[in-house]
C-alpha cells in the first residue's frame, strides 16, 4: 500500500506519537513571570524561614542605656530605649534668640549713629541675657529623657533642679497620644498616661518624638513583654554568632 508523500513539515513536527527528530530536544512551554516579581518566597523570611508578617513598625531596642540614664536604673532593671524631647519643646527660645538678634544689631546701630554709647551698651547687655537664657534652656532640652524599662517609665528633667517621675507599668490603666496638626506634620505628640492612683507624679509628657513607635513600645512591654525579651534574646546571640 502506498503512503502519502510526507513533507518537511510533518519531518520536523513528527506523527502523533512518534518522538522528535534526533539532536532535537523538547522545549518546555514559557513560564509565565508574576505580576510585579512576586515569588512563593516572599511570603517567607530568607534568615529564618518564618513567614512575613509585614513590614515590624517597632524597630528593635537600644542595648545599652547612657551613662546619663543608667544612674537612675536599678540593677535588676531591663532597659528598653530613651529618648529626647523633640526640637519643637525649644522654638521659643529659637525664635527669642532670632528676634533679640535682629533687634540688637538694629537698635545698637541707630543708637550708634547717635553717639549714644551707655545706651548701646546696655542694649548688649539685654542681649547677651538673653543668649545666655536660650543656652540654659537649649541644654536643658538636651538633658531631658523619657525612659522605658520593663518595669516603668520614666521622666528626667530639670538643670539645676533635677526632677525625675516616675510611674510603673502595672499601674498604668489608660496610655494615649495627642498630635495637632503641626505636630503631624513634623512628627511629634503629648502622652497622657492614666493610673488608678489620684496623684501621679507622671502623667502629660509634651513633645515626645515619633508618638507612633513610642506608643507601640510602650504597649508592647506592658503586654507582650515575652516578645521583647525573645527578640532581645535573638539580637544578642545574633551578635555573639558574628
Amino acid at each position: 500500500m502506498a503512503h502519502p508523500p510526507r513533507n518537511r513539515a510533518d519531518d520536523l513536527l513528527g506523527d502523533g506519537d512518534s518522538p522528535p527528530p534526533s539532536g532535537r530536544a523538547d522545549i518546555p512551554p514559557p513560564i509565565e513571570e508574576p505580576v510585579g516579581g512576586y515569588t512563593d518566597t516572599d511570603d517567607f523570611d530568607s534568615a529564618t524561614g518564618l513567614p512575613n508578617d509585614g513590614p515590624r513598625r517597632v524597630t528593635s531596642v537600644e542595648p545599652e542605656p547612657s551613662a546619663y540614664v543608667a544612674r537612675y536604673l536599678f540593677p535588676t532593671e531591663k532597659y528598653r530605649g530613651e529618648w529626647r524631647r523633640h526640637w519643637i519643646h525649644i522654638i521659643v527660645p529659637i525664635i527669642v534668640l532670632i528676634v533679640a538678634t535682629f533687634l540688637m544689631g538694629f537698635v545698637s546701630s541707630l543708637l550708634a549713629h547717635y553717639k549714644a554709647d551707655i545706651a548701646v551698651t546696655v542694649v548688649v547687655l539685654l542681649w547677651v541675657l538673653s543668649l545666655i537664657w536660650v543656652g540654659w534652656r537649649t541644654f536643658d532640652w538636651f538633658q531631658d529623657r523619657f525612659i522605658l524599662t520593663n518595669k516603668r517609665v520614666m521622666l528626667i528633667n530639670g538643670l539645676i533642679t533635677r526632677k525625675v517621675a516616675m510611674m510603673p507599668l502595672l499601674r498604668v490603666t489608660d496610655m494615649k497620644y495627642q498630635q495637632s496638626p503641626l505636630g503631624r506634620m513634623l512628627n511629634y505628640g503629648t502622652f497622657v498616661l492614666e493610673s488608678a492612683g489620684q496623684d501621679q507624679a507622671l502623667r502629660e509628657v509634651p513633645h515626645l518624638p515619633n508618638p507612633n513607635e513610642l506608643y507601640l513600645r510602650v504597649v508592647e512591654e506592658m503586654y507582650e513583654p515575652e516578645a521583647v525579651e525573645a527578640r532581645l534574646g535573638e539580637s544578642e546571640s545574633d551578635g555573639s554568632d558574628a
